[in-house]
Formats: C-alpha cells, sequence, structure tokens
C-alpha cells in the first residue's frame, strides 16, 4: 500500500519559453524604445558558406538608458505596441 499523504502536489516551475537575444544598440532616438541589430550566422542554402543575416529589433527601455553602441540581452515579451515585442534584460557590454 502506498500512503499518498507524503506526496508532495506542488505545481512544477513552469518553463519559460521566450526567446533572448543578444546585439546591439543601433538607435535610441525614441522615447522608451531602442532598437537593437542582431547578427545570426547561417550557411547559405545551396552553397554552404556561411553569411551573416541581421535583425533589428524594437526593445522596451523603460529608463532610457541605452546608448548607442551598447551590447545588450533581449527577451520576447508580449506585443507593447505596433512593432514592439522585445523588452531589455541585461546589458551585457556598455559603448566606450
Amino acid at each position: 500500500m502506498s500512503d499518498t499523504s507524503n506526496e508532495t502536489t506542488e505545481t512544477p516551475a513552469r518553463e519559460n519559453r521566450r526567446k533572448v537575444r543578444e546585439g546591439i544598440v543601433t538607435s535610441n532616438a525614441m522615447d522608451k524604445t531602442a532598437i537593437v541589430t542582431v547578427t545570426s550566422r547561417k550557411p547559405h542554402r545551396l552553397y554552404g558558406k556561411t553569411v551573416q543575416q541581421s535583425t533589428k529589433l524594437y526593445t522596451h527601455d523603460e529608463d532610457n538608458d541605452l546608448k548607442v553602441g551598447d551590447r545588450v540581452r533581449v527577451q520576447e515579451t508580449r506585443p507593447l505596441s505596433k512593432l514592439k515585442r522585445w523588452r531589455v534584460v541585461e546589458v551585457v557590454e556598455r559603448a566606450r
């Protein structure tokens, strides 16, 4: 016989499946918004040569403390405006 009163019925921690990217701030002209350019390397589908692909992400910067050239880590979030779907998690490296 198994005693069910000793088993814990804690809910497991929900796994965070949000995407995280790292990129460089290319524009901070807007209020509470920064544009982060993320560069990824992928092999060309026909020739196999590695090519760089860059994507602009509109990110939420609550404190307006990001400067052009900062390396930041951003995380996917709910839509905050027409184009903003990312938020700044941390500043990895400040621009010099």
